[in-house]
């Protein structure tokens, strides 16, 4: 029996600036998640962590990415933000402490894991304000890096914010 050709693994094949732009549209839902959330209801908002976390793993991913790093090397990192925080920084991304200590503080929280399964743990979950301002923080940087390389963002038309920081 012939075996067939083994497939790449998803994502295998994705520009840096593709992973970018998914991101982009992950902050977006989440954004628009955000608003459902009820006054006092902290499950209501576990939709818009649960996103906004991928988010910010695929703005990391998309840097690790643009600075040379395997596939599938970010992939081995599952879904340790502290881990690709540590990787982005040491391939220049200035974070802000806060922001930096909150990348650790979700993968020491394992709030991933909390919010996909954890409905009993969600007072352990980060503060609204501290994951939205992570997310816009990280998604401004990443962008601001992949429009300033010299390869540049490969699709700015298709993403008005992106052509604006280019051309900017």
């Amino acid at each position: 029996m012939a075996s067939e050709a083994q497939q790449p693994y998803p994502g295998e094949m994705a520009a840096p600036e593709q992973v970018l732009l998914l991101a982009d549209e992950y902050r977006k839902a989440a954004h628009l998640l955000l608003q459902l959330g009820r006054p006092g209801g902290q499950l209501s908002r576990a939709p818009f962590r649960l996103v906004a976390i991928h988010a910010i793993e695929l703005y990391l991913n998309a840097l690790l990415l643009h600075r040379g790093h395997a596939p599938s090397q970010v992939r081995g990192l599952q879904h340790d933000l502290a881990q690709r925080a540590e990787l982005a920084v040491a391939a220049g991304l200035k974070l802000r402490s806060r922001t930096a200590a909150h990348l650790t503080a979700i993968a020491r929280n394992r709030e991933y894991l909390v919010i996909r399964y954890g409905p009993e743990l969600n007072g352990t979950s980060s503060q609204i304000n501290r994951l939205t301002a992570t997310l816009d923080e990280l998604a401004k940087k990443v962008t601001k890096e992949l429009a300033g390389s010299p390869r540049g963002l490969e699709q700015p038309d298709s993403h008005p914010r992106l052509a604006l920081i280019k051309a900017a």
